[in-house]
This record gives structure tokens, C-alpha cells and sequence, in this order.
């Protein structure tokens, strides 16, 4: 298990952009993950709430790392879809993503997005997507048979 933790550390902190926003794996076991962000004024839209690139951000982290713990570290979603609850306005962002099924190069995952605040949880946010295997043993180009 500590083998997966620290790659997924180092994956996470290969990625320039998860960096800037200060994102953090919180969990991790052989089929589900945690990823949290703290929530400050930079990631706000004009009212004041989180914006929903931020929350569809980490949603698509988590999905993806989630299916990478079944199918191996070469992955990339392949679509998910978000469902926005209600909005964040202070607090933690923390992203739990699950493997719902996975095939040998496909994995269904699930993702529930809150907000602590003050001890509290409230859901922000759901999500569903699928993750794809890339690189070697995978057709990256489509098959046709005569």
C-alpha cells in the first residue's frame, strides 16, 4: 500500500497546475481516494462561491487517480459528468473517489465532492465518469475489421 501512496504523491505533484491550487492526497487504499483543497479567495467566482472549474477540477483528479488504482498509472479520463448541489464558500474542498467497476482497460469510478467547514460536511457536489488505460497494450487508434 505505501507503494501506491507515494505514487500517486508523485503524480500529484507532477502536475504544475494541481500545484498552484495547493491540492493534497488525504487517502488512499486499493480502491478509493481522497484528494482536498483548501478553499481561498483566488478559486471564488463573482459571487462569492467556489468557482465550478475548481470543484470539476478535482472531481477529474480524483476520478482519475481513482482508476488509475485499479488499472496502473497510465490513465486519462475518458468523460465523467458533474452534478453541482449547492455551493462552497469557505473551508476545505475534499474530493472522495471510488472504483465503481473496472474492466481491463476501463474503470467506472464515482466521486463525492464536500466542504468542511467548522467540523461540519455538506455535499457540493457528484460525479460518475470513466477512465481509460493508455500506452502499451492498448489500441490508441480505432480498429476496424474487414
Amino acid at each position: 500500500m505505501a507503494e501506491i501512496v507515494d505514487i500517486a504523491r508523485g503524480a500529484l505533484n507532477a502536475q504544475p497546475f494541481s500545484a498552484l491550487l495547493g491540492t493534497k492526497l488525504m487517502q488512499v487504499d486499493s480502491a478509493s481516494l481522497t484528494l482536498c483543497l483548501t478553499i481561498r479567495d483566488e478559486l471564488r467566482q463573482q459571487h462569492g462561491y467556489v468557482h465550478g472549474g475548481v470543484v470539476s477540477y478535482l472531481v477529474d483528479n480524483a476520478l482519475t487517480f481513482a482508476g488509475a488504482l485499479r488499472l496502473g498509472p497510465k490513465v486519462v479520463t475518458g468523460e465523467y459528468k458533474i452534478n453541482y448541489l449547492r455551493p462552497a464558500v469557505s473551508g476545505t474542498l475534499m474530493a472522495r473517489a471510488r472504483v465503481v467497476h473496472a474492466g481491463m482497460s476501463q474503470a467506472t469510478c464515482q466521486c463525492d465532492v464536500f466542504v468542511t467547514d467548522g467540523g461540519a460536511e455538506r455535499l457540493v457536489a457528484v460525479a460518475q465518469g470513466t477512465i481509460t488505460r493508455i500506452g502499451e497494450g492498448v489500441a490508441t487508434e480505432p480498429v476496424f475489421h474487414a
